[in-house]
């Protein structure tokens, strides 16, 4: 094979590999203490004034993100702009410590969790009726800034079971999704898979829109406990 087509196919191959994959949140190539990873912003809540602790940090060698919470709610955003048919499945790792004891999915009182990632989707006017956009238009408006049309949040729950899919206690357009649950595998990294289109699809009947941002998130507001988390690199892929 001449050089010069050689050249080419190795550069094509390359650029095929790299186009495969988003890197969202590659924690693993930062140096711990090093403030918060480029392109993500502090998720915050107006009504709640104790944040969550974010840091970057050593755990094994590898650089991850720990999440402090001390009867406290905030996350860390990436905004972005992404269509999930072209990369469909998400992939992080996650370590929790324990789930929290008084978290309770059906419940605004336990709407807590030792972690989660969120996938948010871009609001589409043209899927909702009258008073959905009057509602968005006054929520955003009340919130400062355009607010995400829906959402899947991917929770490492107490005690329901894996799999399950059920309506955040404050919103029918978030949707939680449960990834893992329990003590079993509390205090060891767990790398998860999911394909966003389908889990979208089974939480709200219909396709998904444009991905707006992945998030994640430690919360302990609402139980008013505590706990430490951490999460490590997150990608999108075509498969």
């Amino acid at each position: 094979m001449p050089l010069a087509v050689l050249v080419v196919t190795l550069c094509l191959a390359k650029v095929q590999a790299v186009s495969s994959i988003l890197e969202i949140g590659v924690f693993s190539r930062l140096k711990p203490g090093s403030g918060l990873p480029p392109g993500w912003r502090p998720l915050t809540f107006k009504k709640i004034k104790r944040h969550t602790r974010y840091r970057l940090v050593t755990d094994r060698g590898i650089t991850v993100i720990e999440a402090r919470s001390e009867n406290s709610a905030s996350g860390l955003l990436r905004r972005v702009e992404i269509d999930p048919r072209s990369f469909p499945i998400i992939q992080w790792k996650w370590k929790i410590l324990h789930p929290l004891p008084g978290s309770d999915l059906s419940r605004k009182a336990g709407d807590d969790y030792a972690a989660r990632i969120y996938v948010t989707f871009a609001y589409n006017p043209e899927r909702a009726g009258f008073w959905k956009r009057l509602a968005h238009k006054a929520a955003s408006s009340s919130a400062g800034k355009e607010l995400p049309g829906s959402a899947l949040i991917y929770v490492w729950s107490k005690d329901e079971p894996e799999g399950l899919i059920a309506p955040n206690p404050y919103s029918s357009e978030i949707k939680m999704v449960v990834v893992r649950s329990g003590n079993t595998l509390a205090g060891k990294w767990v790398s998860e898979k999911r394909n966003i289109l389908e889990d979208y699809k089974r939480a709200y009947g219909v396709e998904a829109g444009m991905i707006s941002g992945i998030a994640i998130m430690t919360d302990t507001d609402n139980t008013g406990d505590s706990t430490v988390s951490y999460y490590g690199d997150i990608i999108l892929s075509r498969r």
